[in-house]
């Protein structure tokens, strides 16, 4: 039997998927109140606001979006939220160099409705798919972002060693790690087996935007640097 604070109905408020799942429905309502508040300009509200939204952007990134992006059933809705976001992104700057009211309001409102739809896509969609990913903690990824979106850094190790990971669980990890990567940054990943797989996944979700370089190749132990060499989306 599991240990007490292990036990929990599903689908109810003591599941763990649920609670997490709390925790990003909360953050997406206070961006959305505080955008709401936004009637008229404020410089220092709306800063505020694209301060607030950016930091929820990143954390969703750096998490969630990085944790799905490599599993086939998660692959083309991260690709479809990842391109919303950039937009969204640059819908928010154009609220904060709004001119005038008139302005200012056509900026929130569209913004409003796009932030709406993405918000209610991750929530609805890809939260619950989290939930069911093999190899995705949905608990410790909204654990860190959480971390993100308070300002907070993670722990990002330079070796990723998989070896003693199950392995349907291994790709998630090794995604995550790659999301918060800054150009020219790398990790080395530790394998038990060449992981030709992985490679072929890395191209489907980041063509070009990666270099792959064996360091050791077996025969009991495989060592590749993974590089990030440009910003992809």
């Amino acid at each position: 039997m599991p240990p007490a604070a292990e036990v929990f109905i599903k689908a109810t408020d003591t599941d763990p998927d649920v609670r997490a799942q709390a925790v990003v429905e909360e953050a997406h309502r206070q961006l959305l109140e505080r955008l709401a508040a936004l009637t008229e300009p404020h410089e220092e509200l709306t800063l505020a606001f694209a301060g607030q939204m950016h930091r929820l952007l990143t954390a969703t990134e750096q998490t969630l979006y990085a944790a799905a992006s490599g599993a086939a059933e998660t692959r083309l809705l991260v690709r479809a939220l990842r391109a919303a976001a950039v937009t969204i992104g640059r819908h928010a700057d154009s609220l904060t160099a709004a001119a005038d009211r008139a302005e200012h309001a056509g900026a929130a409102r569209t913004l409003a409705g796009m932030l709406t739809v993405h918000l209610g896509m991750e929530r609805a969609v890809l939260l619950p798919a989290l939930a069911e990913l093999p190899g995705a903690d949905l608990s410790a990824l909204v654990g860190d972002f959480a971390t993100v979106l308070q300002g907070g850094r993670l722990e990002d190790p330079v070796v990723v060693d998989v070896r003693e990971i199950p392995h349907g669980w291994r790709h998630p990890r090794i995604f995550t790690r790659f999301a918060r990567l800054a150009s020219g940054e790398s990790f080395v990943l530790v394998n038990n087996h060449d992981p030709k797989p992985l490679r072929r996944e890395f191209e489907a979700t980041h063509p070009g935007c990666f270099t792959w370089e064996y360091v050791r190749s077996g025969p009991e132990q495989w060592q590749i640097r993974i590089t990030r060499v440009n910003g992809d989306v």
